[in-house]
């Protein structure tokens, strides 16, 4: 009888265990039935981040057809006028691009959270899960603002860097630790090896470009052949995460150009990027559509025991490059592996020195879109003509290639002024729009991203769904001021007030 007791017992104890084995846990939620009434543990919940949206890339179209109509006031003429793109979007003074190499995470906690005015840290790192639940690093710190330029009309343009991808790598799957309230440790906002995919996807929702890097070939089996098809493999995964965005750019990993060699024969590689044996990019003399063209970039390293950092040496090629005339100055394109508390303060500088918060001067922006705009300037030729004796037509087409996602434009109009127009018509293939003097001229900024009103729209639904969160509002004014005036934009308006 003992015996038969005995072994009941025992039954009983290994149900008990293996319930508690595989006992489900919503991850976003916790355990609602936990014994400890749902109190923080020095444990937490793994959770794999992710954006509540996606800008859906795989709707955006290749060609654009580009319609305005400018109506004159009753009381004005004007004749003869040409339209022209200029070299840098915004009219702009000088090129700035940045790329971050080595797919790390401090391109999301230090590089993107600086500009779009997120929380930062000296000594930790953090993924987007955590910005979505409020679990933060002990000592974290806000600059109080976003960084970014104006659109010579007003608008803000926040700073575009570009980071490399790892797509084969397996710790872009990685899980993040969120433990809420926990100060036991913080050993969840230790550096990760990699960037995490959900961090990048929410990154390219606000305009950052990707890059193919480092693929996963041993070293004694790197040849062209190989790397080609590492390069496709690679694509796949980039277009499935990434829910259509594709990649059209390299950095070359390590000074090894036998990357760039299988890159030229890789298509869907437009536009590169090296230390050495590159071509030094000369905005204003571009004749060209730089396609396979590879650029010269620089690490900006610091002789030894100089005392000086790598954004120390950034700053002063800034200010040596800037004393030259407009036309003879070469873009600023720096690389960095790992951004710091130094690297914060360059990007704050640049923003108070050339930026909105400066004198207004300096296009930030990452190589892919640099190169999309170039594109279009070479092969997209502005067409104006007068309809009536009040009314002016202007026509262009965008005809771009694979993946490309920044369909924008500037285009001055010479011999008009503000005060000559009533009003601006545009085709619904135009989704964001501003305009404003230039010069002797009228400026126009021309977006035409098919989902520009739905992306906005997005935004708009984030700051409802966080309405004390300041940052949720600030970003949505962001998005819906780049709409083009419409009852729609009048709306999310009021949405966000």
């Amino acid at each position: 009888m003992n015996r038969i007791l005995n072994i009941a017992w025992v039954l009983l104890l290994l149900c008990l265990v293996t319930t508690g084995c595989i006992k489900k846990m919503n991850l976003y939620q916790g355990d609602k039935d936990d014994s400890d009434g749902g109190k923080t543990t020095d444990k937490g919940r793994d959770v794999i981040c992710d954006t509540e949206f996606l800008y859906p890339f795989i709707k955006e179209t290749r060609s654009k057809k580009i319609d305005i109509t400018i109506h004159l006031k009753k009381d004005r003429q004007v004749s003869g006028l040409n339209a022209e793109i200029p070299p840098l979007k915004y009219n702009k003074e000088w090129l700035f691009m940045l790329t971050q190499d080595d797919c790390v995470q401090s391109a999301f906690c230090n590089t993107w959270a600086a500009i779009h005015g997120r929380p930062l840290s000296d000594n930790y790192f953090y993924d987007l899960v955590h910005l979505q639940e409020g679990d933060l690093p002990p000592d974290y710190y806000y600059l109080g603002k976003t960084l970014g330029s104006t659109d010579g009309t007003g608008r803000e343009v926040r700073f575009s860097f570009a980071t490399t991808v790892a797509a084969e790598w397996e710790f872009m799957n990685a899980h993040s630790n969120v433990n809420k309230g926990f100060d036991g440790n913080y050993y969840r906002f230790y550096k990760k090896t990699g960037l995490v995919w959900g961090n990048l996807r929410e990154m390219i929702n606000y305009g950052v470009g990707i890059a193919f890097h480092d693929l996963n070939v041993e070293e004694n089996e790197k040849t062209v052949d190989k790397l080609y098809k590492h390069y496709g493999d690679a694509q796949a995964i980039i277009l499935d995460k990434l829910d259509g965005r594709g990649c059209k750019m390299l950095a070359e990993p390590n000074g090894e150009k036998i990357y760039i060699e299988a890159a030229e024969q890789y298509h869907p590689i437009r536009t590169m990027a090296a230390q050495s044996g590159a071509v030094k990019l000369y905005p204003f003399k571009v004749n060209t559509n730089l396609e396979k063209t590879v650029l010269e970039r620089a690490f900006y390293d610091p002789a030894p025991n100089s005392g000086m950092t790598n954004p120390d040496m950034v700053k002063a090629a800034v200010i040596e490059e800037l004393a030259l005339p407009k036309k003879e100055r070469a873009a600023i394109y720096a690389s960095v592996h790992n951004t710091d508390t130094n690297w914060v303060n360059l990007l704050a500088w640049l923003n108070d020195t050339y930026g909105k918060d400066g004198d207004d001067s300096m296009w930030f922006t990452n190589q892919e879109e640099y190169y999309e705009y170039n594109y279009y300037r070479q092969y997209s030729i502005p067409n104006i003509y007068q309809a009536d004796t009040h009314t002016w037509k202007l026509t262009l087409n965008l005809d771009g290639g694979n993946y490309f996602c920044y369909p924008s434009v500037t285009v001055n109009i010479p011999g008009i002024d503000l005060s000559d127009i009533d009003r601006i018509e545009t085709n619904d293939e135009i989704t964001g729009f501003s305009y404003g003097n230039y010069k002797d001229g009228v400026m126009m900024n021309i977006d035409c991203r098919t989902s520009l009103v739905e992306h906005a729209t997005n935004f708009v639904k984030r700051y409802e769904a966080n309405p004390t969160d300041t940052s949720a509002q600030t970003d949505a004014y962001y998005f819906v001021r780049m709409l083009k005036e419409s009852e729609t934009k009048d709306e999310l308006l009021k949405r966000i007030e």
